[in-house]
Parts: C-alpha cells; structure tokens; sequence
C-alpha cells in the first residue's frame, strides 16, 4: 500500500484549458483569434489547451474548405509554434485535411510541449441528421470519415482524442479508456437545438462511464454560413462534476486535473475492470 501511495503522489497535476471560439469564414482571422486565445491561456497557467472543432474554418462551401485544406500548412505551423513557444501541449480542434476522394477530412492535430506533432484523429463519426425541420447536416457529402481510434501520451498522461458527435458512440470512449485514457478531448460545434436537449447529458456521461476527464472547447454565435453553434464548453472530471464551463461567448476556461485524483477514483469504484459483455 506505501508503495501505490508513492507512486500515485509523484504525479503532478495538470492545468487544463478550453478555448471557446466563434470562428468564420476567413482563414487568416481564425488563425489570429486562435492564437490570441493560445497565448491568454498560457498567461492562465495552462499546460494543456483545447481549441475547438472547425477553430481554422466554420463553413458550408465546398471552395472554402477546399482552400483551407490545401492551406494546412499554416494550420500547422501557427499550432506547432504557439506549443513550442510556450512549451505546452495544444490539441488542435479541428481543420480540413485533403482527402483522397476530393473530399476533406475532419482532422484533430495534437502538438507536444516541443512543438513537434505527435497525434492525427480524422472524426470517424459524421453528423448526418436532421435536427428540426428547417435545420439539417450531411458531414458525408463532403467530409471522408477517418476509421483509427486515437489514443497518446503527453506530459505523462493518456488522451483519447474525439470529435464531436463522436460522444453519441460510447463504445469508441470505452476503447480510449482500455487504452489507458485518463483524459478525453471533445473539440464541438454542436448545434443550439440538440446542444439544449443532449450537450450537458451526454459528456457527463462519457466522464462518468469511463472514470474519465472531460475537455469540450466548442463554438458559439451564428456564423457567416447562417449556422448558430451551442458554445457551453465544459471541463468535467471523473465523477461528472462540471468543474468549469463557458456559457456564453468566445473566452477561456481553466480547470486543474489532479491525475492523483483520478487514479484513486478509479481504484476505489473500479468500474473498468467490472465489465463482463466485451467487444
């Protein structure tokens, strides 16, 4: 027992960040806004940040995703230099990354402290749905799902990276979790109808299930397409507390994930190792 005390009190906590954006149709304007956001949360403190899902583009044009695509260079750079610069850990929402088919891919890009990339997750879930009468979305008709689970390492702790309306698909979070995954990220541009009904519920549950930390940066407002996103962004811990949240408006949520919480938690309520139906 002195000895699972030790090892558990050598891990240091971490400070976590959420950036909540109301990203447009302009490339250039993202890439500034989300670097601005970058630098705020480094003055909080954090050591790892979260940028939302379409951070770099919020769009409906097939021409301007098209363009950001081939432009991810510069996605990449301006990620890569805001890590190094404040030796942090960025997951980066996401951006459109050529596809093979002439489509885009959904695509998170995680960087290290040293600015080195060090993870790629293509969404594999796409939003196909009608969510009122006047209101629907066919991510499939111009995204091209990606098919790896992603799970990696950074600072000493495990992230599963997701996207989205990935979080209606628990058996992808309980795979990060068998993975070892004591964080997982949820970059969001959920819309305002089904953000009301299901937003809160459904990443508490995904916490909740796998014994897990929670970060959900999202966008917010109406966008140039005419397409209002839920904001909301949550950080939430293993027991499903919401322990920050960005009701309203772009800014930066922080929260401090103390992984010697989190590995006691899992001990004493070991729900992971209870399962009996598997695959």
């Amino acid at each position: 027992m002195d000895n699972d005390v030790n090892m558990i009190s050598s891990r240091p906590a971490l400070t976590l960040a959420a950036v909540q954006m109301s990203s447009t149709s302009v490339l250039e304007e993202n890439l500034v806004s989300a670097r601005a956001f970058i630098d705020e949360a480094c003055v909080g403190g954090a050591d790892i940040i979260a940028l939302p899902e379409n951070f770099s583009l919020m769009s409906e044009t097939r021409e301007q995703r098209q363009d950001v695509a081939d432009r991810v260079s510069e996605v990449e750079a301006m990620l890569s230099i805001a890590a190094q610069e404040n030796s942090v850990v960025i997951i980066g929402g996401s951006t459109p990354f050529p596809a093979t088919d002439g489509r885009v891919t959904n695509t998170c890009l995680v960087f290290d402290e040293s600015g080195q990339r060090i993870g790629r997750y293509d969404k594999i879930h796409l939003f196909d749905a009608s969510v009122s009468s006047s209101e629907s979305y066919c991510e499939s008709r111009h995204i091209a799902p990606g098919e790896t689970p992603l799970a990696l390492s950074a600072l000493d702790l495990m992230m599963g990276i997701t996207i989205c309306y990935d979080m209606r698909f628990p058996e992808l979070y309980r795979r990060l979790a068998e993975a070892g995954a004591e964080l997982f990220s949820v970059p969001s541009a959920f819309t305002v109808p089904t953000g009301r009904a299901h937003w809160h519920t459904l990443l508490r549950a995904r916490a909740i299930e796998n014994l897990a930390w929670v970060i959900a940066p999202a966008q917010v407002g109406e966008h140039p397409s005419g397409r209002r996103t839920f904001g909301h962004s949550l950080i939430i811990d293993p027991w499903g507390e919401i322990v920050a949240e960005c009701a309203a408006g772009p800014g930066v949520i922080f929260a401090r994930l103390n992984r010697d919480n989190t590995v006691k938690r899992r001990r004493q309520f070991p729900v992971l190792a209870h399962r009996v139906l598997k695959g």
